[in-house]
């Protein structure tokens, strides 16, 4: 079943962003490291392109991502123009510490010392967009949690001297293009729970575990991932951590739940959902359904053991 989430106040917190984005000089866009260009809102390419301003690409949350996929990423965004890609963790001090000079070389008429450095962050919900604007301002100025579109309003803040600082809410996009985006979005959590079964996405993100990280997912539930498919690894993982219902059948919701847990806090390794390859094999495949009148798979095309 595709996934569409599109909350009601994400409209307005679009048309503010539009109207705040003319009195800005640099748009830091945050994104999911595991999924960046699934986990990028192409309203907000848009609004910045209409607007001519750069973009600082923040592929946030790289810690947990593989750094094979991420180089491969940073290469591919770095070729377009206007726009500057770093792989960073929120979380670690001494990379938001470097976003500050970052949107300087992106907007070096604002280094002159007269007018201020003025950025904007930007992106989809739960990517670390309120914990990168915590620790840029050294303090607790925005709402942290651990389901998406906790920040609900915008606010601009000075940053320090010559510098001030615009955070946004999450922003969705009307309607999600591809259902692997979908899919890959729910499973890195920045789509409320309400819009998705947690058993279907489970279940995608199972087969691509198995696809490329065969190795991972045997050693986190210690089991022999030959042979399996996604809705055989959410019923293993289901055995293996007592996800029971009486009688002793699987408690396949509870199993789905602990594989999305275990991917979503890094406990499976470091894992990426897409590259730039395998995004464009899944768009071409899905566009050649789409020119045959066919249903569109809602998985993307995946690749032998890429670990």
């Amino acid at each position: 079943m595709p996934i569409q989430w599109f909350p009601g106040h994400m409209a307005s917190a679009r048309k503010k962003a539009a109207e705040a984005m003319a009195a800005i000089d640099v748009v830091i866009e945050v994104t999911d490291a595991r999924l960046p260009e699934a986990s990028s809102n192409p309203m907000i390419a848009e609004l910045r392109r209409f607007r001519n301003r750069p973009c600082l690409k923040l592929l946030n949350k790289s810690d947990l991502a593989d750094p094979d996929a991420t180089h491969a990423w940073m290469a591919f965004y770095n070729r377009q123009p206007g726009v500057k890609a770093v792989a960073i963790s929120a979380r670690n001090a001494g990379d938001v510490a470097r976003i500050p000079a970052l949107c300087r070389q992106l907007a070096p008429h604002r280094d002159d010392g007269i007018k201020p450095l003025r950025m904007m962050i930007m992106g989809i919900p739960n990517v670390g967009k309120s914990t990168l604007m915590n620790a840029l301002l050294k303090r607790k100025a925005a709402k942290v949690g651990d389901e998406p579109a906790v920040t609900k309003h915008q606010q601009t803040l000075d940053l320090g001297p010559g510098q001030t600082l615009t955070d946004t809410p999450g922003m969705m996009w009307p309607k999600i293009e591809f259902d692997s985006d979908g899919y890959m979005l729910a499973a890195s959590h920045a789509i409320g729970r309400n819009a998705v079964i947690d058993e279907e996405v489970a279940v995608f993100l199972g087969d691509i575990l198995l696809a490329r990280y065969p190795a991972l997912v045997a050693a986190r539930y210690r089991l022999d991932a030959a042979g399996l498919d996604g809705p055989a690894l959410v019923e293993a993982v289901g055995r293996r951590r007592g996800c029971l219902v009486k009688g002793g059948g699987i408690d396949l919701e509870k199993a789905a739940q602990v594989l999305l847990q275990d991917y979503r806090d890094g406990a499976l390794g470091r894992i990426s959902l897409e590259t730039p390859d395998t995004r464009a094999a899944m768009i071409a495949v899905a566009c050649a359904a789409r020119a045959a009148g066919e249903p569109e798979s809602d998985q993307a095309p995946l690749e032998d053991d890429e670990e």
